[in-house]
């Protein structure tokens, strides 16, 4: 798992997160895969990008789950280039006979129609070239209710966390069942 803030668990205590409940689960449906969270809260798709390699190295994962890119958009930052991290961490998974799940993410309205719509368009042809599952918005049916995100309503509070996982779950099965 690499991510930013939403995958670390900002704000939430260590086993209260999705990735932590992912684990659970995972456990509980009998699958033996370990989940490695290698989220950094604030990351981008660039820090995300430089410190890949060795995670793919010290763990080779069998699936590689990228949550990544709310905060270049959130920063403004070219969405080339996070179009080229993304792609490039997809392929450096790849290359490690890794499969790979695209979290997608959305941005407020407050940053315009055009650059919204181009930002959220960003998953899908990362995923499109690449071949790769694809969870278009991670925060998919509960993305307006207030009362699921924290103070700050970027961060998902720990009533959502299951929530995330339910989103997620559906995607990564497919993934799942490849390895067993």
């Amino acid at each position: 798992m690499v991510g930013d803030s939403i995958s670390a668990g900002y704000g939430l205590n260590q086993n209260e997160g999705w990735v932590h409940l992912l684990q659970q689960r995972l456990s509980s449906n009998g699958y033996p895969h370990q989940v490695v969270n290698a989220s950094i809260s604030g990351d981008t798709s660039s820090g995300g990008l430089q410190r890949i390699n060795n995670a793919l190295k010290k763990h080779a994962p069998d699936i590689v789950i990228i949550e990544l890119g709310a905060n270049d958009g959130l920063r403004g930052l070219s969405l080339k280039q996070l179009e080229s991290n993304l792609s490039k961490m997809i392929t450096l998974s790849q290359n490690n006979k890794a499969s790979v799940l695209i979290l997608g993410m959305q941005l407020p309205p407050n940053y315009g129609p055009a650059y919204t719509k181009a930002f959220s368009n960003v998953y899908l042809s990362v995923s499109k070239n690449k071949r790769t599952a694809l969870l278009p918005f991670l925060f998919t049916g509960f993305e307006s209710d207030l009362s699921l995100f924290q103070k700050d309503r970027i961060h998902p509070n720990v009533d959502a966390q299951e929530l995330i996982l339910n989103n997620v779950w559906p995607t990564l099965l497919p993934l799942l069942k490849l390895t067993d």
